[in-house]
């Protein structure tokens, strides 16, 4: 039985960012410890609060390793989140810690404790640390109630994961598992390259594939700097930058401009992303890249408005025309990349890479719209009311990041699509995002992962709904109010189920034209992975 625990809060690298969120997280944490007086357990507080920073988290590895210092080894201990943590702080004193671990997040999307706390324990899961977890809006739920009581009875809560089944190829219909396998054995014959502009973004080690994990797949890392992404930039003229930014108005793009560099969204922002735009199609032709994936937010985000606008641009098929620094041999102009998308990784997790590569050729092959995009699993509620004359009560996920979504996922396409400035806290720089509601339709989601040193696949099928203009701002105004949004229902899975077991921040997701096409793909996308060596799981109801 355990009568104290030790209790750590990791927080961001940005400055600016933990102190925002000190205010939040001091409430979070009020009430986890109200909870845990109220089973007779004592929260020890493992670091204090530093009065020349103005925030009490941990900050950096450095800082990560000193607090472990003073926690013993064998001790309880609480990781209680209210924000985005970089888990690489904590994987230190977390990997060599012997006692009972339980990772606890607010459940709120304002306060993005459970995105980081979904990070953190896929980090963890591919670490190979034991842990529990659990999550709750004010700590005094049944569920919650029930979880802890378990923990400080025994250390340890059993995922859930009765939603999940292992996939067999005999599963799947023969033309679903032929498109699939021929999908792979391409990949395995011909091979691929994965663009890595600078790996390891925002502590996510979650999301570096180690090359003896994705080699056997056919894809290789071709390693790229952002600094060699910033020197391309210098090379792109200003008039092959505004002739992309034309193209953007002319498709009906909208852009929320003002004045003041500092806040808000200026057209000297977006035509730097312009250029980042046509420099990172460049630098991937020289390189034969199939996918890339930009790190930016450590490093570039010092130089260089934000990526998000040029990875949404990148995901879609129709897209601005950009064109190589050399002409072909009968001295025209080379576009790069025509007719194609380049699929693009936010934040660099090279995860999302391979599913994306993946998803991409297969849903060409199936002759479905092929744009792929990573999604943060962010935050969920019901919904009830009546859309377009219909009555809706549902359980509604927001899915949503930082502008990378193409426009082929939004309703209106380009012309729904408008960009605005991303937030100060995060971005100094500046540069736009390319925000939009998604279209009502079908998806196929998955999540590619590393647990007990294999690649693993999970693969489920999704409804993306039409919610009213009001609460799509609600929702945004709880959430980021710049980025795109997805209204999703899992098929066949409940809150609990999908916290327990999904191991990462990001959701990949891909649209099909209805449900059944949807089922099929997903089948196929499983015997795909399946063939690659992946081991593969269905998640729910298809």
């Amino acid at each position: 039985m355990i009568k104290e625990a030790y209790l750590v809060a990791n927080g961001d690298l940005r400055l600016s960012a933990n102190q925002a969120c000190e205010a939040a997280q001091q409430e979070m944490e009020s009430a986890l410890k109200a909870a845990l007086a109220l089973e007779g357990v004592k929260a020890i507080r493992a670091h204090g609060f530093d009065k020349d920073k103005k925030h009490s988290f941990i900050d950096s590895q450095k800082m990560g390793m000193e607090v472990f210092k003073n926690v013993p080894t064998k001790a309880p201990l609480i990781v209680a989140e209210s924000v985005w943590q970089y888990s690489h702080h904590l994987l230190p004193g977390l990997i060599s810690h012997k006692g009972p671990i339980l990772t606890v997040a607010n459940w709120s999307g304002t306060w993005p404790g459970l995105v980081g706390l979904l990070n953190l324990n896929a980090s963890l899961t591919k670490a190979g640390v034991s842990y529990s977890t659990i999550w709750s809006q004010n700590f005094d739920d049944q569920f919650f109630i029930t979880g802890l009581r378990k923990w400080i009875k025994t250390g340890k809560l059993t995922p859930i994961k009765n939603h999940v089944k292992r996939f067999k190829p005999a599963d799947a219909p023969s033309k679903a598992r032929k498109a699939g396998e021929e999908v792979a054995e391409g990949l395995l014959n011909n091979k691929a390259i994965m663009g890595v502009f600078d790996e390891g973004c925002m502590g996510m080690y979650n999301a570096i594939i180690p090359d003896e994990l994705l080699n056997p797949l056919g894809i290789y890392k071709e390693r790229l700097s952002q600094s060699a992404l910033y020197a391309a930039m210098q090379e792109v003229s200003d008039k092959d930058a505004q002739a992309v930014f034309d193209w953007l108005t002319h498709k009906g793009m909208n852009f929320d401009f003002g004045s003041n560099e500092e806040t808000e969204l200026t057209k000297a922002q977006v035509l730097k992303q312009c250029k980042m735009y046509i420099a990172a199609l460049r630098i991937a032709e020289e390189f034969g890249c199939d996918t890339i994936g930009i790190q930016y937010q450590q490093g570039l985000k010092d130089l260089a408005p934000a990526s998000d606008l040029v990875e949404g641009l990148l995901n879609n098929v129709e897209r601005p025309p950009a064109f190589a620094t050399r002409l072909d041999p009968m001295g025209r102009k080379i576009e790069l990349y025509q007719g194609e998308a380049l699929p693009h990784f936010n934040e660099v997790d090279e995860c999302a890479g391979v599913d994306a590569l993946v998803t991409y050729r297969l849903w060409r092959k199936l002759g479905l719209e092929p744009e792929t995009t990573l999604h943060d699993l962010r935050w969920a509620r019901r919904f009830t009311g009546v859309v377009n004359g219909k009555k809706v009560d549902e359980y509604v996920w927001v899915l949503e990041i930082s502008g990378a979504a193409p426009p082929a996922h939004f309703i209106g396409g380009y012309a729904g699509a408008t960009s605005e400035r991303q937030p100060p806290m995060y971005f100094r720089l500046g540069g736009g995002t390319l925000k939009g509601v998604s279209k009502p339709g079908h998806i196929v989601w998955s999540r590619v992962f590393i647990e007990n040193g294999e690649l693993n696949c999970d693969i489920g099928t999704a409804k993306v709904i039409e919610l009213p203009p009001a609460e799509t701002e609600e929702r945004l105004k709880l959430t980021t109010p710049q980025w795109p949004i997805m209204h999703t229902v899992l098929n066949g899975i409940t809150r609990d189920q999908m916290m327990s077991r999904h191991k990462s921040n990001h959701i990949q997701v891909a649209y099909a034209p209805d449900a059944k096409t949807a089922k099929f793909a997903a089948l196929a996308k499983a015997a795909a992975f399946q063939k690659l060596g992946v081991k593969t799981f269905i998640c729910g109801k298809l």
